[in-house]
């Protein structure tokens, strides 16, 4: 088992939590990433998150514990342009999660100031 963390439509009652819950993974925590991330909003349909170099923020997830196979089916589900790859968390620890392509992003309504995808939908 490994620590996912999400910051999206996976997270606990929102529109594809379910995905997690089909393949087993457990709900471990909240948590927040380091100040470095900014949030884009991609139609409104999920966010998108990426590791920057200035002017970041944090951003608030869930950690998940789940397999790798499970994480495999994760990824294979989630929207093009979404990828997985390490996430600095608030206390310095990293921890894979979803992070979104700059491609993605371009032309995408910016919704950092909210500090994440649940304020924002709120």
């Amino acid at each position: 088992m490994i620590e996912f963390a999400v910051n999206g439509t996976l997270m606990r009652g929102l529109e594809l939590n379910e995905n997690l819950q089909q393949v087993g993974a457990i709900f471990v925590r909240e948590d927040l990433t380091a100040p470095i991330y900014r949030l884009w909003s991609i139609s409104d349909r999920h966010p998108a998150m990426l590791r920057v170099s200035e002017n970041g923020q944090a951003i608030a997830l869930e950690i998940w514990s789940i397999t790798l196979e499970a994480l495999g089916k994760i990824l294979l589900s989630e929207p093009a342009g979404l990828c997985i790859g390490k996430i600095m968390l608030t206390n310095g620890q990293e921890v894979l999660g979803v992070l979104g392509e700059p491609f993605l992003c371009e032309g995408q309504k910016e919704i950092t100031e909210y500090g994440g995808w649940r304020a924002y939908r709120m």
